[in-house]
Formats: C-alpha cells, sequence, structure tokens
C-alpha cells in the first residue's frame, strides 16, 4: 500500500523536520507518503506526538527498548533519549503512555519503507504548560547538538488537522494553521488554536516541533500536500484534515 502512495518522482531534501498525519493509511496515507517520498531519512528520528488515550505521563518519553512493527524492529536511540529526558525536566520516562497509542506507531512503517536502519525517540504529550512544552523543544535541540547528530537527525511531529466539520470549514481554519507552521510561528499557530477553535490534536507537538527545528537552524518550511478524508470517502460534511509539511 505505501509503494502505491510513493512519489516516485520526488527529489530527497534534507529537512531539520515534518509534520506528519496519522490517520489510517486509506484516509491519510497518501498525504504522509507522499510527504515522506521527498524527504532523506536520517539515522535518528525523534517523532512526537499527542497522547489520544489519556493513559501515561503527561509529557512522555521511552528511553529503552524497541518498536516492533511489520517491517522489522526499530530501536530506541537510548544515549540520545536519555539525554532529552535529562535536560528538559518535564518528560517523564514512561512506557504506559505509548502503548495503545496511534499518532507515532503509524509514522514508523512510512518511514521503515524508505529506510529501515534508523533509531528512534517517541515523545508524547498531553500536556499544554507553555514552559514545559518550550523546554521539551529546547533539550531536543541541546541534546542533538551535543551528541553531534544534527545532521543526522530528523524531528517529526504527528498531527492531523480539524476533526468532524464540513469540508469547507476545514480547509479554511486548516489553512490558518498551515500559515502559521510554514511561516515558523509556533506562539501564533498556538493562538489561532483558541481563537478559531481548530480541533488539531497534534498542534501542542507541532510547537514543539517548530521551536527545536528553529534552534537547530531552521529557516523555511512549505505545505508538500493537504487533503482531507472526503477525498477517501465522497463525505464532505464531516471531515478530518490532513497536512504534510516540511521545515529546513
Amino acid at each position: 500500500m505505501i509503494s502505491s502512495l510513493e512519489n516516485k518522482s520526488a527529489e530527497k531534501d534534507n529537512v531539520i523536520g515534518a509534520v506528519l498525519p496519522h490517520a489510517g493509511y486509506i484516509y491519510s496515507g497518501q498525504v504522509a507518503v507522499e510527504t515522506v517520498s521527498g524527504i532523506n531519512i536520517k539515522e535518528n528520528l525523534i517523532l512526537i506526538g499527542p497522547n489520544h488515550t489519556g493513559l501515561g505521563a503527561l509529557y512522555s518519553i521511552m528511553t529503552q527498548g524497541a518498536w516492533q512493527t511489520p517491517l522489522g524492529e526499530i530501536k530506541i536511540n537510548e544515549e540520545l533519549a536519555g539525554l532529552i529526558l535529562e535536560k528538559s525536566g518535564c518528560l517523564e520516562n514512561d512506557d504506559l503512555a505509548h502503548l495503545s497509542e496511534h499518532s507515532l506507531e503509524v509514522e514508523i512503517p512510512i518511514i521503515q519503507y524508505f529506510r529501515s536502519d534508523f533509531k528512534i525517540v517517541p515523545i508524547t504529550i498531553m500536556g499544554a504548560d507553555k514552559n514545559c512544552l518550550s523546554r521539551i523543544a529546547q533539550a531536543i535541540a541541546a541534546a542533538v547538538k551535543e551528541k553531534g547528530l544534527s545532521e543526522s537527525t530528523l524531528i517529526i511531529a504527528s498531527s492531523d488537522m480539524t476533526h468532524y466539520e464540513t469540508k469547507d470549514s476545514a480547509l479554511k481554519k486548516d489553512n490558518l494553521a498551515i500559515e502559521a507552521i510554514t511561516a515558523l510561528n509556533e506562539e501564533k499557530l498556538a493562538s489561532l488554536i483558541g481563537e478559531y477553535d481548530i480541533s488539531m490534536c497534534g498542534f501542542l507537538p507541532v510547537t514543539v516541533l517548530i521551536e527545536s527545528a528553529k534552534a537547530l537552524g531552521a529557516k523555511s518550511a512549505k505545505l508538500i500536500k493537504y487533503q482531507t478524508s472526503g477525498d477517501a470517502t465522497g463525505d464532505y460534511e464531516s471531515v478530518v484534515g490532513y497536512a504534510g509539511i516540511t521545515i529546513k
């Protein structure tokens, strides 16, 4: 299925980070796979996603072990994860938040399709404390720099966009959020989410991505693809929006 969605003509770009959707592949796979098709996958992958289940710590990181997918086992970068944990002051070493959470695990097989030999640092976020979010972002950047991994690390924030509104409503709201993300303005994104009641489930992980990417030298971002679930179902009265964005 991933092969059928690949953009085989895409040129590989060296990026610092990306925003990818996390619905079932039949709904958001086209956006996710086309976006990843144009990314040079690096040796270390920091995955930041929302906690949908309510289980585990408010700010959760796994620092040991491996994740099993249909395409094979992916190990956690224990040194990098441990350093991010140490520097953040907010993250907790916690497996529970990850056991039933889909926002990170659905990204991994897509990435494995393009490269098999990478390690991950999985982080989920349920809390909205601005100080903690900023500390996590700065800890990610500082740990990556300290380990000399700036050129070999890719940060991915997992998020769907507007949930269960008409296509027209989703487009209006999602365009506002996408403009803030591509402007690398995490504060504006957070403000728009509140002002326009945008039901973007991973906006907190995306704010962390933007801040950490800028600390690692990010200067620009662009939208690669946007679709809604209506493109798969034909139902445009209640859609979920999906955006693929790269940051470099």
